[in-house]
């Protein structure tokens, strides 16, 4: 593999701008509602506009997730979904040959549980380009944050709107990739209130870093996208996504033949979306 995970984040991004847009970060759950149909959907999501990808991998006391995504991972572990089951899903991906971006975004006991060592270096040679650890922060960057940049995985810190000026430098200390944007106060699925407080919290934490900013939780339609793709430069879609996962399963909770097509159709309208709008320079 030629391109770290670092820097294939920031070339995806880096290409995005270049065609005055905003990026498509979908969030998908790994293994939801089991390991084929989950690698189908991750395998379909590129071609539908997906320009990263953040796959969440399940856990069995999620703290920063709302009800939708709490109840994929739910269904992912009832299907046997591991943390090894998942790099293995992003090995088959990258064999495929997508070279999508993709972010890890989950909590640290599987990582620990792994062994830091052993997944860093197996995340690097399946294809891992960054990390979302929601449950460790700046304070405990030795854990996982300083040993992942060492492997040339990015770690990309959540700001949230209580994200004040003294506390951002630190949580942008060692971020790398993009920073996510926690666009409401609370868990995942959250409706957005005000889309210019969010335009102008994005201002703000571009003065105190070159990342791209990505704005997430609350986003759930094209118009959304479209409301935030003005002023940040990526817009994160999940909750939406793996509700449309739900919606299409059978009576028995199994995956159904419009599984795959409900989460890459609401793809496409959100790509549409965010490539409408074309970003001030």
């Amino acid at each position: 593999m030629t391109e770290t995970g670092q820097t294939r984040i920031q070339n995806r991004f880096q290409a995005c701008a270049r065609e005055g847009r905003a990026a498509l970060v979908t969030f998908v759950t790994a293994g939801d509602p089991d390991f084929e149909t989950s690698s189908a959907i991750l395998n379909a999501l590129p071609a539908a506009g997906a320009d990263v990808i953040e796959l969440g991998v399940p856990f069995t006391d999620p703290m920063a997730d709302g009800i939708p995504v709490q109840l994929a991972g739910q269904r992912a572990l009832k299907g046997g979904q591991t943390l090894r089951k998942t790099l293995a899903m992003v090995e088959s991906f990258r064999k495929a040959g997508h070279d999508t971006p993709i972010v890890l975004m989950g909590y640290y006991n599987p990582i620990y549980v792994y062994g830091v060592e052993a997944f860093l270096a197996d995340a690097r040679r399946v294809g891992i380009d960054g990390l979302i650890v929601v449950d460790l922060p700046p304070e405990e960057d030795e854990e996982l944050c300083l040993p992942a940049l060492k492997a040339g995985v990015s770690f990309i810190r959540l700001a949230t709107p209580t994200t004040d000026d003294k506390r951002l430098p630190k949580v942008l200390q060692n971020t790398s990739g993009f920073v996510y944007y926690v666009s409401v106060t609370g868990v995942t699925g959250g409706a957005i209130a005000d889309y210019g407080a969010v335009g102008e919290a994005v201002a703000r934490i571009k003065r105190h870093t070159d990342l791209p900013v990505a704005v997430g939780f609350g986003v759930k339609t094209a118009q959304d996208a479209i409301q935030i793709a003005g002023s940040a430069d990526g817009v994160v879609v999940g909750s939406a996504l793996v509700e449309r996962v739900r919606l299409s399963l059978d009576a028995e909770g199994k995956a159904t033949e419009k599984t795959v097509s409900a989460v890459t159709s609401l793809v496409r309208e959100l790509a549409e979306g965010v490539r409408s709008v074309a970003k001030a320079a």
